[in-house]
């Protein structure tokens, strides 16, 4: 089956892409280099394209109760305006995604979705909020989505929109124009950096992408792929669906407890399950390693302790190219996860010695 294509195709194939697939689309991986995109981020800022993403818009009487019911956060008091990370898991409290719920009205709700559980988020929330007064609809292909990630994003954006940017809040959302077309303009990122995202038309996606470009252009912004993407995202300690989260871990195994809300009101899918968790804590946790050399440890690679029992593996895995050495996310075994922890890593049949750090690797200073 041929991947699908974004409307910024041809944009990304004038600017040199190399492309990917990537849950069924393709993607840029990388237009120059990983790392020059990657540093362009960290110290200017980046363009991507997130249309693979998936939108699924609840409207209704009862569309933030459904939400209540099928998620583990409490969608209902997200105010108008603002956003709210959160997850919908199983009833076993296993992780079927993480998302972004935005409330755009008093009765309607956006949830951003990953790419390759859109279609599964969907059928699952459909099926959840049978019985309640509300509407789910798949929305994806009404939107393109682009990002601007850096310290020089607002100065970038500031010229091209007439929202004060000042005040544009972290996890809010604001309908405005950029380069004169419509646009739900939000601020939440998944780089470190600060940033915007833009939910636009299919058929302005071009226009945006261009004007965000020659504006651009004086901050030293650049375009930047997947394969960059993942790296900010590991520096940052953000987790990603399918390495650090997945339907065999819960929120709580990932440090990620707080988005549960076991006391809001009525049930919801994973609650008894996920009380237990809560309650008798997992049996083992989400933790950072940094390792001495510049020998990545990757997805898959055991985690050892001292005596050389396998008590984790790694789910992520670079050198980091913001800190010089390599940086891994691993699941080990409770009792191995204080920082300053001394393990070691099977990298290819020899093993690597890694300490347990604190996470997030990185974390920008302002």
């Amino acid at each position: 089956m041929e991947s699908r294509r974004t409307p910024l195709h041809a944009e990304h194939e004038a600017l040199g892409a190399m492309f990917t697939d990537f849950a069924g689309w393709r993607m840029p991986l990388r237009y120059d280099s990983e790392l020059a995109e990657h540093h362009a981020v960290r110290t200017s800022a980046g363009l991507f394209d997130l249309t693979h993403m998936g939108e699924i818009v609840l409207t209704g009487p009862e569309a933030g109760a459904a939400l209540d019911h099928a998620l583990v956060g409490h969608a209902s008091a997200i105010g108008v305006g603002r956003a709210r990370y959160t997850m919908i898991c199983e009833a076993d409290g296993g992780v079927i995604d993480d998302l972004i719920v935005y409330r755009t009205g008093e009765l309607e709700y956006l949830v951003v979705a990953n790419a390759s559980n859109a279609a599964v988020v969907h059928e699952a929330l459909v099926a959840r909020a049978k019985g309640f007064d509300t509407t789910v609809a798949d929305k994806s292909t009404d939107y393109a989505l682009l990002a601007v990630q850096g310290p020089k994003a607002t100065a970038i954006l500031e010229g091209l929109t007439p929202t004060d940017l000042a005040t544009v809040k972290y996890y809010a959302s604001y309908p405005t124009e950029v380069a004169g077309k419509a646009v739900l303009l939000a601020r939440t990122g998944y780089t470190g950096e600060d940033g915007f995202e833009l939910f636009v038309a299919p058929d302005d996606a071009a226009h945006v992408w261009q004007a965000l470009l020659a504006a651009g252009a004086p901050h030293d912004l650049k375009p930047a792929g997947l394969g960059c993407r993942d790296t900010l995202r590991l520096e940052a300690g953000m987790p990603l669906y399918g390495n650090e989260l997945g339907r065999d871990s819960t929120p709580f195994h990932a440090n990620l407890g707080r988005v549960v809300k076991l006391d809001k009101p009525g049930d919801f899918i994973g609650r008894d399950a996920l009380a237990a968790v809560a309650e008798q804590g997992p049996d083992r946790k989400l933790v950072g390693l940094k390792t001495a050399s510049r020998r990545a440890p990757r997805h898959g690679y055991p985690v050892l302790d001292a005596t050389g029992n396998v008590i984790g593996e790694v789910t992520s895995g670079a050198l980091s190219p913001t800190l010089g050495y390599s940086v891994a996310m691993a699941y080990v075994a409770v009792g191995n996860t204080e920082p300053g922890t001394e393990l070691s890593v099977d990298v290819r049949g020899k093993r690597e010695p890694v300490e347990v750090v604190a996470l997030p690797f990185y974390k920008r200073s302002s």
